[in-house]
């Protein structure tokens, strides 16, 4: 995690930023934290990962994995740790060493559930296939993150 993450706690006592997922099909994204405040995009894909930068109240500012930033209610948001394939297609081994057997392949976009990381490696399922993937071949982990 960065630093700033493992010093800095908002009124939940949880360390920000740190990542989350969409818990719904359609989550309204607003301009800020409030329903008042205008919808400006609705995210349409569930479990995708998502960093919470900011809290207010029972709100979060969320980020995706372009960098786009805004406002979405706490219940939308679901503490279970997701990922992101990004980049070229990407090996799941059977273990966390280059020479190991694959397991499957993951397409940019695909999304996975984090399962562990340690040592700059991670855990993760993807449609049913259990695998260990680089923790830099994705999006949703902080570099050198260790997860049990």
């Amino acid at each position: 995690m960065p630093a700033a993450a493992q010093t800095e706690t908002q009124p939940t006592g949880l360390p920000l930023p740190r990542f989350a997922s969409l818990r719904a099909d359609e989550v309204n994204v607003r301009t800020g934290p409030g329903p008042r405040y205008p919808v400006e995009w609705v995210f349409v894909r569930r479990n995708m990962p998502v960093e919470i930068v900011a809290e207010f109240d029972t709100w979060r500012r969320i980020r995706d994995w372009q960098g786009t930033e805004g406002w979405a209610h706490k219940s939308m948001l679901s503490g279970h740790r997701t990922v992101m394939m990004q980049g070229e297609v990407r090996t799941l081994r059977r273990e966390p060493t280059e020479d190991s057997p694959a397991v499957a392949r993951a397409e940019t976009g695909v999304v996975g559930s984090l399962e562990a990381c340690d040592s700059g490696w991670c855990r993760v399922e993807i449609s049913g296939f259990e695998g260990w993937l680089k923790s830099n071949e994705f999006w949703g982990v902080y570099p050198d993150e260790r997860i049990k």
